[in-house]
């Protein structure tokens, strides 16, 4: 089921993008639910999915120490997809969390055709425990 763009509006990885590109996006997300204790992502797992947190919050760990704790518009997912092929880390729910996920083969074509979401991309969110975490985990493989 598409997610509404005005779910995504907000989302800082989104920013400056016209609502014709929000409504692509949105076309190829698909809505989840996650509890707390859910992993949404395992370290050394397959990476075929992209995540963006809409509501709640989740841990990302590695090896079981906690490298950050995302929030809503904070997203992960991205380097397995673009770059390693394998999670890097482990991310879990630590609250009843709304998630946005794509296919990673629609994100990389939307990254691709999209050049302010690719910028963005590599940019990271907003989140200084994300950007910490990033170079964290990217820095260590």
């Amino acid at each position: 089921m598409p997610v509404e763009i005005d779910k995504i509006r907000n989302v800082p990885l989104f920013a400056g993008l016209t609502d014709d590109q929000l409504t692509a996006i949105g076309e190829k997300l698909e809505l989840r639910h996650a509890h707390p204790g859910e992993h949404l992502s395992s370290e050394g797992g397959t990476g075929y999915f992209f995540f963006v947190i809409g509501d709640g919050a989740a841990e990302c760990t590695r090896s079981g120490e906690v490298l950050a704790e995302f929030g809503p518009g904070d997203f992960f997912g991205e380097a397995a997809i673009f770059r390693t092929r394998r999670r890097t880390a482990t991310v879990t729910a630590t609250a009843d969390s709304t998630i946005y996920a794509m296919f990673g083969a629609d994100f990389a074509k939307l990254a691709t055709d999209t050049a302010v979401l690719h910028g963005g991309s590599s940019r990271r969110s907003t989140s200084a425990s994300r950007a910490r975490a990033e170079d964290r985990v990217l820095g260590a493989r």
